[in-house]
């Protein structure tokens, strides 16, 4: 045999080895075949990591069509999700070490798995932590496939077992055991890649008995060992506030030790004042649902919400746009709003840079904060921050002109008159023979 015909024959041997990827699988962004693939609301599907980083660079836009993004929520993709893992078992070359594409075996059966940690979890006397932790590396790894994270989710009477131990850390003094508990139900509270009707379970076995697990979550936030846990804790306070039934709610939004805990939680870290941006993330979303609730406002005022958001935006720590809706809410009452006015000089400015440096919801909150204490009351200190801001008129032309909704454009037309002054010198950059015709 010639050398052109065993090079031949090697080729057309390896060309069948090859697995051909459907482009469907792959995601836009990466080119990778997706592992947990979810779709935004332009309808184009991404792979999950790929969009979020996408998505927290800042970005606002469909990185696919170029569309802009009137929502980032991620809608997971179970159809395609199922897709994969079935061409992952079927194409893939068999191999020792099973594919991380492909459904994955947490036991024998992932509901048998599953019954053997809850039943160890369960036992008298027993020290739950090693099958919490197991639960949670299982919940949080990326490898695990989705259908056996539902799997364990929805097994017989996980939710009630895991939440029991979580009740029972606030009555025997079991704080470690609190803690995993937490880190367990949070996997599965906070993850998009369970199911909503899973997640439900979750929110019913805590709100069965809503003062006791409020007890519990704070003592969580104010105790526990590793921020971690606490964050989780966060997660599922604001999984109780915004899907538990309205009574539940209420007793959530009523419980001061909570709201103060997390404006803690999104304080600093270390004695040299940095920010985890985990925690600020986690922190603010709670607070801003913490926020739907009046009376809450006056206490996240009274426990220094207002310095804590102003805080991270000067920091540039966490998602300025979660910022700017405590920002937002805390101007809806009175103690909000003097607590920045007294701090104008610095609260204005911050949210003048931050108002088109995140989503078009924050960019909205940041015009309503600056419109209820420049316009609305007139408060003359923030009015003369925000005369004094740089590029201030330019971002309120540019929020008018980016397709945010008719009150926003109403609140920054009214406030370019607080620009007028500089108005000249702000368009003095323009060099072309267009007729700009200023809005006042």
């Amino acid at each position: 045999m010639g050398i052109r015909e065993m090079r031949g024959r090697l080729a057309a041997e390896y060309q069948g080895l090859e697995v051909k990827v459907p482009n469907l699988f792959r995601c836009p962004i990466s080119l990778d075949v997706m592992r947990s693939p979810v779709s935004l609301c332009t309808g184009v599907t991404y792979d999950r990591a790929s969009i979020q980083h996408w998505i927290d660079s800042g970005n606002t836009t469909c990185p696919a069509t170029m569309l802009p993004l009137p929502s980032t929520d991620l809608v997971p993709n179970l159809t395609l999700r199922r897709l994969i893992a079935l061409w992952a078992s079927t194409a893939a070359p068999a191999s020792s070490s099973p594919s991380p594409l492909a459904p994955s075996a947490v036991g024998a059966t992932p509901a048998a798995a599953a019954a053997e940690l809850f039943r160890r979890i369960a036992a008298p006397g027993a020290d739950p932590c090693p099958a919490l932790r197991k639960l949670t590396a299982l919940l949080s790894d990326d490898d695990v496939d989705e259908f056996d994270k539902n799997a364990l989710a929805r097994a017989a009477g996980a939710a009630e077992t895991v939440a029991s131990v979580l009740l029972r850390g606030q009555k025997e003094a079991g704080l470690e055991a609190a803690e995993a508990a937490v880190r367990v139900l949070a996997a599965i509270a906070a993850s998009d890649c369970i199911e909503e009707e899973n997640k439900k379970w979750v929110t019913a076995a805590l709100a069965a008995d809503a003062a006791s697990t409020v007890a519990s979550l704070a003592r969580v936030l104010r105790s526990g060992s590793g921020l971690e846990a606490r964050i989780d804790a966060a997660r599922l306070v604001e999984s109780l506030l915004r899907n538990a039934a309205p009574g539940v709610s209420a007793t959530v939004a009523e419980a001061e030790e909570l709201v103060a805990e997390l404006i803690r939680l999104i304080g600093p870290v270390d004695e040299k004042g940095s920010l985890d941006k985990q925690a600020v993330v986690a922190g603010l979303s709670c607070l801003a649902a913490f926020a739907a609730t009046r009376r809450a406002r006056s206490e996240m005022v009274r426990f220094g919400a207002v310095p804590a958001a102003i805080r991270v935006l000067k920091a540039d720590a966490g998602s300025p746009s979660q910022a700017l809706r405590v920002l937002e809410a805390a101007v809806g009452c009175a103690e909000g709003r003097a607590a920045i006015c007294e701090a104008a000089e610095s609260a204005i400015p911050a949210v003048v840079s931050k108002m088109m440096k995140g989503r078009m919801g924050g960019a909205e909150a940041a015009v309503s904060v600056l419109w209820a204490v420049c316009h609305r009351y007139r408060d003359r200190r923030a009015v003369d921050a925000a005369a004094a801001c740089e590029g201030g008129l330019t971002k309120l032309l540019l929020l008018m002109q980016s397709g945010c909704s008719p009150p926003a454009r109403q609140m920054a037309s009214e406030l370019l008159k607080i620009f007028k002054v500089n108005a000249k010198s702000c368009l003095a950059g323009y060099d072309s023979k267009t007729t700009h015709i200023m809005p006042f």
